[in-house]
């Protein structure tokens, strides 16, 4: 079986945050690719959609990670900007259709992982919790 480059894997929100996430403030951003030739920017599109991409910064709230960063940027397509469902600082969220990417940077040579979603929303125990 041949996997080509950037191969998309469906991954289960907690797997891959199996204690949760919350949002870091104003950390939504629109994504950018930079051209090495012409040295510019310009905003990112998704290869598989077409549809633009935004980056969103989380906090894993994975207690083993104590003393390590627990910052992870997870890119979401979408035709707008997402917006969160809370103004609250570090509000938690959970992902809708992840997607991981596995690769190896040439600048550290171990492997890594791109983690994508095509959204997120309020986790449902967190919902009921603030109600």
């Amino acid at each position: 079986m041949a996997l080509k480059g950037g191969t998309r894997f469906s991954v289960r929100f907690e797997d891959v945050f199996p204690a949760g996430c919350v949002l870091v403030p104003d950390s939504i951003v629109e994504a950018q690719d930079f051209n090495e030739k012409t040295r510019s920017r310009t905003p990112a599109v998704d290869k598989l959609t077409g549809e633009r991409v935004w980056t969103v910064r989380v906090m894993d709230m994975d207690p083993d990670l104590a003393g390590r960063s627990r910052e992870v940027a997870v890119k979401i397509t979408a035709p707008v900007r997402p917006v969160p469902e809370s103004s609250v600082p570090f509000s938690p969220v959970e992902f809708e259709g992840m997607t991981v990417t596995p690769y190896v940077p040439d600048t550290t040579g171990r492997l890594t992982y791109s983690l994508r979603a095509t959204g997120f929303r309020v986790p449902v125990a967190a919902g009921r919790a603030g109600k």
